[in-house]
């Protein structure tokens, strides 16, 4: 149970220090994320809420075009979050197999999410982070695109199912547009696609094949902006305005919030940690 009177909302917290400091201490909170509870205001925010930051730049009537808050929860629903993702003896977080199409992909009947982008988006780097509280999971990355031929599935536990799809474009599988599309079309348990698009380059156009796919068959989707450490803060706000646009103007199925991450500072895996958490019945 989490220590009564912490559940409040993301900017009220921020306001009061002392409540910060008794969430660091409660028993609901694991040790890594009581350490972050305790890094300075301005850097917490940075890393727990990276769009907030960027807000910080727009003039007040541009703040409108941008959904900050639809997903906004308070740190006490992060560090829920954050012990989902904590491998201990009772919650077991594996890899599980690999699969080339889907009937050889394995019968998990727990929530499953997917991550799919472009080859060198990321992907297998961001997952390795969401995953950085379970550093017996190992999660393959290379420095070539297009490493992973596979799907890729990882348990949370007895909480929900990752699967780490092969990227699209360079190097891409012979067979991939079969397979994922397969995939998207029958997997019965997917509860959200998580389209992985570098935030240096923006939305290309073999991006347009995933984001197709997602429309074409009805599927919740949201954008995660990757690789964010290698933007400059201008042009980071340039490319959200850019995708934010482009997903309220041309998208029916995609989530209207991004979320901008980092798989080398941290930056807004916790957040995407507490939505995964979230869409998959795990903060509920």
């Amino acid at each position: 149970m989490v220590a009564p009177g912490l559940r409040l909302g993301a900017e009220r917290l921020f306001e009061m220090p002392a409540v910060l400091e008794r969430l660091s201490r409660s028993n609901s909170t694991s040790q890594a994320f009581a350490e972050v509870l305790r890094l300075p205001k301005q850097q917490l925010r940075k890393l727990l809420y990276p769009l907030h930051e960027v807000e910080r730049f727009l003039a007040p009537d541009r703040r409108q075009d941008l959904h900050l808050r639809i997903f906004d929860p308070s740190p006490e629903d992060i560090a829920r979050a954050d012990k989902v993702f904590t491998a201990t003896e009772g919650n077991r977080i594996d890899y599980v197999s690999s699969a080339v199409r889907i009937d050889h992909a394995p019968d998990l009947f727990r929530p499953e999410v997917c991550f799919i982008g472009r080859s060198n988006v990321g992907k297998s780097s961001l997952i390795k982070a969401l995953f950085s509280l379970a550093p017996e999971v190992e999660v393959r990355v290379s420095k070539k695109p297009g490493h992973t031929k596979k799907m890729n599935f990882f348990k949370v536990g007895k909480h929900f199912t990752v699967v780490d799809m092969p990227g699209y474009g360079y190097r891409a599988p012979e067979d991939f547009v079969d397979m994922v599309e397969t995939y998207l079309k029958e997997r019965r348990n997917l509860k959200r696609t998580f389209l992985l698009v570098d935030s240096v380059v923006g939305i290309q156009k073999t991006d347009n094949i995933a984001i197709e796919m997602c429309e074409e068959f009805a599927l919740p989707y949201v954008i995660v902006l990757t690789k964010i450490d290698k933007s400059s803060k201008g042009h980071l706000l340039k490319q959200v305005l850019q995708i934010q646009k482009f997903v309220n103007t041309k998208t029916q199925g995609c989530f209207p919030q991004l979320f901008p991450v980092s798989a080398v500072t941290f930056s807004g895996i916790h957040l995407l940690r507490c939505f995964i958490a979230s869409v998959t019945g795990n903060l509920d």
